[in-house]
């Protein structure tokens, strides 16, 4: 018997679980200490009150023979893929087919599951910083090489430096490179693309024969009129983009979880449709998002539900403006937040990312994020998150304003 021993390649321990078992260790040293959490991007409202009357009603449906539902399509239900369809693309002038649309619990899932589709030898491109599960899963994958603990880097990844000096977003690569990972709005940095920047990727990928894997976890964030909700706003990305989106931010569901994936029929690669092969690996490997999610899902598209999960998303768009504001007004250099749930905050005084963490943990009592678990270009950044309680977010900023 043999072990995948990409995964003894694999440095410490997952980035979030590091920040727990750091706060875990500091909480049972200082019992009387109040810990806010602005680390962690999870959310902190209760579900939509049309979610959960959909879901009390689904609930009440599996209770009775007539309507009582076993196994579903793995692919979703028709209902939930018909609402996606015509009411998050229709609207943006994105015309897709229900059958290119995947339910599925969760863009993190999907984000790392994508890569059962691809060879060992395909050279991937991700953004510097980046949410650490496209790394992580390559490198399991095999598909990063061996781990250089000084640079921080895997040997086998391109690099695209996201930086102050370039707007947090990535340059197009100069060597050819297979499958590229971008998000927007970006997880950690909250940087957006233009139409031109995403049109130039496009044009990229599909010159090269390239994949390009598009998270759009965040779109609903977008505050301004002119920035895309989807690659495929941008003409040729049917033929080079699979696009994932997900409900826990905008609606609720870290703890109910529920996603789509969207592969178009007209995407080939290797002589094959990657729309198929998808639809073949989750045959096979998943049995579907339960009924009862995909009712609760669904009832985020009615128009109580919508102005619902609105009212939501407005809180934690508040939180964000006063955790940007607070911070650049302490004197600290700050970006993201307008079209986005999170702070992208460079340390003060050249602290290390991890250093200012703790600093913050033990003097202020304030869970952040540390830039270096992002990758080499996040050292000397802290992320923090807009998804907490407004009072508790408010009361963290003037905390982390008396520490500076």
């Amino acid at each position: 018997m043999q072990i995948n021993e990409n995964y003894q390649k694999l440095p410490g321990s997952y980035l979030f679980s590091e920040i727990a078992r750091r706060t875990a260790a500091y909480s049972a040293a200082n019992p009387d200490k109040t810990l806010i959490r602005l680390g962690i991007g999870d959310v902190t409202r209760p579900l939509p009150q049309a979610v959960l009357e959909a879901m009390h009603r689904a609930v009440d449906e599996m209770g009775a023979a007539e309507t009582f539902r076993g196994y579903g399509p793995e692919q979703g239900y028709d209902f939930l893929r018909r609402a996606i369809v015509e009411q998050d693309y229709l609207p943006l002038g994105v015309c897709l087919e229900e059958d290119e649309v995947f339910v599925s619990d969760g863009a993190k899932s999907d984000c790392g599951n994508i890569g059962d589709l691809f060879g060992p030898d395909n050279v991937v491109a991700v953004c510097d910083p980046v949410y650490p599960v496209y790394v992580d899963t390559n490198a399991m994958a095999g598909r990063a090489g061996d781990y250089c603990a000084r640079s921080g880097k895997w040997s086998k990844l391109r690099y695209m430096p996201c930086t102050a000096e370039n707007g947090f977003t990535p340059a197009l690569p100069e060597e050819k490179v297979d499958i590229i990972y971008l998000c927007f709005p970006n997880n950690p940095t909250g940087a957006v693309a233009t139409r031109e920047q995403l049109a130039a990727w496009v044009k990229y990928a599909n010159e090269q024969d390239a994949l390009i894997l598009y998270d759009s976890a965040y779109e609903a964030f977008i505050t301004q009129p002119d920035v895309p909700h989807s690659i495929y706003e941008i003409e040729g990305a049917k033929t080079c983009a699979i696009e994932f989106r997900s409900f826990s931010k905008t609606a609720g569901f870290t703890g109910t979880r529920c996603a789509y994936t969207v592969v178009p029929r007209q995407l080939q690669r290797g002589g094959a449709g990657l729309n198929g092969m998808w639809n073949r690996r989750q045959c096979t490997k998943f049995n579907g998002v339960p009924y009862v999610i995909q009712r609760a899902a669904e009832a985020v598209y009615t128009p109580e539900g919508r102005r619902q999960i609105q009212e939501n998303i407005s809180y934690y768009q508040r939180n964000a403006q006063l955790i940007y504001q607070g911070l650049k007004g302490a004197g600290l250099t700050v970006s993201g937040g307008i079209n986005s749930p999170y702070i992208w905050c460079k340390t003060p005084d050249g602290l290390g990312s991890w250093e200012f963490f703790d600093r913050l943990l033990e003097r202020a009592n304030v869970v952040t994020t540390p830039g270096a678990g992002f990758g080499p270009s996040g050292e000397g950044y802290i992320r923090l998150t807009a998804f907490g309680e407004y009072r508790a977010t408010q009361e963290a900023v003037e905390r982390v304003c008396a520490v500076l």
